[in-house]
C-alpha cells in the first residue's frame, strides 16, 4: 500500500501551522487536514464592523523572544509595542489605590509562598491564606491566566510558565488570528472542514479516515487540543490510550470573550483598563477601546466564563454592562451594545482555552510529547514544557514534532 504524503499534520492551529512551515522548508511533502472552516485554531480573528477582533489569544506574550513576532515583521505585519493597560485600574473606579496596593501584596505573597514552600500537594490553593480578603481576587486572577480556579492548578506547571516569561506583550492590530492564519505556507496542501475521524497504524505508516476519504502518509503530527484528544471524536489505537490519558490531566481552561461597541458619547477613555469587582471570583476584566477603537474587549475567565458557557451569551452581555455601570455610572448603559461573542467550550473540534495540569500532573505534558513508533508524533501548546497556553508555545512545539517526524523518516529512507 503506498503513502499519499510523507507527513500529514491534523490540525491547522498555530502548532500545525508551525508544523506545516517546517516541513515544507524540509522538502517533504505534507497535508494538513482542519476539522473547521477556518485556520487559525484558537487563534481566531473576526472582523466586525471594519474592526479586527481576537476571540482567541490576543497578545504576543514573552513578545520579545516569540516567534510571532518575527514572523509578523516578516510578513509586513504592524507590531504595537506599547505597555497594556493590564494591572491598572481606569480612575481607581471601585478599586481604590490603597485595595490596588493590598490586592497586590496578596497576589506577591501568595507568589512568594509558591516558591519557599511549595504545598505537597502540588495544588495552588493550598498556599492560599487562610481567610485573607483577597483570596477571591487571586481565584479571578487565576480564571484569566490558567481558565480554573487555583485548586485545579498544579504548582509546578504555574511556575515552569511563570519563571519562563519575559512580561513583554505586544499586539498586531490586524489581528493575531489573522497573522497566524496567514502564515501557512502557500506550497502546503491543506483541506478545510475534514476533521480526521480515525487513525490507525499500518506496516507502512499512518491511515487517517475523513468524512471526504481516506489518507495515507509515513508519518503524522496529531496537534488536536487535549479536550479533543481525550474525548471520542477521534478513533485512536489502543496502543495510544497513555496519551489519552495524559491529555485528561492536561484540561482546558475556560476563557471566554465578548465585544461591547461603544455609541455615542461616554465616559471611556482609549487603552484604559478596569477589573469589574476585584472581591468576586467570577468579574470581568475590561480592555477599553483598544488602538483607540470604539470596543470594550471583556475577559472572562474561570468561574466568569462558567457562567458564560453556561447561561449564554446574553447573559455575559448583560453581566459585563452591569459591571461596567456599577463603575462609571447607569448613564453608560445607553452606550453600550453588544457586538459578538466568543464560545471556545462550546466548540466541537476544540472544547475549551488553554490547557492547565492538575495537582501533582506537570509531567503529563512531556508525556503528551512523546512520539509514538517513531510514526506518529503529537504537537500543540499543551505539549510546551514552559510555554504552553500560548500561540507561540504550540508554534514552538509544532517545530520540535516536524523536525521529529522529518529525522525518522530520515532514518527509515
Amino acid at each position: 500500500m503506498s503513502v499519499d504524503f510523507d507527513i500529514l499534520i491534523v490540525g491547522g492551529g498555530a502548532a500545525g501551522i508551525g508544523a506545516a512551515r517546517q516541513v515544507a522548508a524540509s522538502g517533504r511533502s505534507v497535508l494538513l487536514l482542519e476539522a473547521t472552516s477556518r485556520l487559525g485554531g484558537r487563534a481566531w480573528t473576526s472582523e466586525v464592523a471594519g474592526l479586527f477582533l481576537d476571540l482567541g489569544c490576543g497578545w504576543l506574550h514573552s513578545a520579545d523572544r516569540n516567534p510571532w513576532t518575527r514572523i509578523a515583521e516578516a510578513s509586513g505585519f504592524v507590531v504595537d509595542r506599547r505597555e497594556p493597560a493590564w494591572g491598572t485600574q481606569h480612575r481607581d473606579l471601585g478599586f481604590s489605590r490603597a485595595e490596588q496596593a493590598a490586592a497586590r501584596q496578596a497576589f506577591a505573597a501568595w507568589s512568594e509562598r509558591l516558591i519557599a514552600t511549595l504545598p505537597v500537594s502540588d495544588c495552588a490553593a493550598d498556599s492560599l491564606a487562610s481567610g485573607c480578603e483577597w483570596n477571591a481576587y487571586l481565584q479571578a486572577l487565576s480564571g484569566f491566566i490558567s481558565g480554573a480556579g487555583l485548586e485545579r492548578i498544579s504548582v509546578a506547571d504555574y511556575t515552569s510558565y511563570d519563571a519562563a516569561s519575559t512580561g513583554c506583550n505586544w499586539r498586531v492590530p490586524a489581528g493575531y488570528g489573522t497573522l497566524i492564519a496567514a502564515s501557512l505556507p502557500p506550497t502546503v496542501a491543506f483541506r478545510l472542514s475534514t476533521p480526521a475521524e480515525s487513525i490507525d497504524l499500518d506496516a507502512v505508516g499512518v491511515t487517517v479516515a475523513t468524512r471526504a476519504g481516506t489518507v495515507r502518509a509515513s508519518a503524522a503530527i496529531l496537534t488536536v487540543s487535549t479536550a479533543v484528544l481525550a474525548g471520542n471524536g477521534i478513533g485512536l489505537p489502543s496502543a495510544l490510550d497513555g496519551w489519552r490519558h495524559a491529555a485528561t490531566l492536561l484540561p482546558l481552561g475556560r476563557n471566554e470573550k465578548i465585544f461591547l461597541e461603544i455609541v455615542g458619547n461616554s465616559p471611556f477613555a482609549p487603552e484604559t483598563h478596569v477589573l469589574g469587582n476585584p472581591r468576586d471570583a467570577r468579574t470581568g476584566a475590561y480592555y477599553i477601546r483598544p488602538f483607540g477603537w470604539p470596543i470594550i474587549e471583556c475577559f472572562f475567565g474561570g468561574d466568569g466564563a462558567a457562567m458564560v458557557e453556561e447561561d449564554g451569551p446574553a447573559a455575559g452581555f448583560a453581566y459585563a454592562i452591569d459591571q461596567l455601570a456599577s463603575l462609571f455610572g447607569s448613564g453608560v448603559r445607553q452606550s453600550l451594545r453588544p457586538l459578538i461573542a466568543s464560545g471556545w467550550s462550546r466548540m466541537t473540534f476544540v472544547g475549551g482555552a488553554y490547557s492547565h495540569a492538575l495537582p501533582g500532573h506537570a509531567a503529563a505534558r512531556n508525556d503528551l510529547a512523546r512520539p509514538f513508533e517513531q510514526r506518529l508524533f503529537f504537537a500543540g501548546e499543551a505539549t510546551h514544557r514552559h510555554d504552553f497556553s500560548t500561540a507561540h508555545g504550540a508554534y514552538d512545539s509544532g517545530l520540535r514534532a516536524a523536525k521529529e517526524a522529518i529525522a525518522a523518516r530520515a532514518a527509515s529512507d
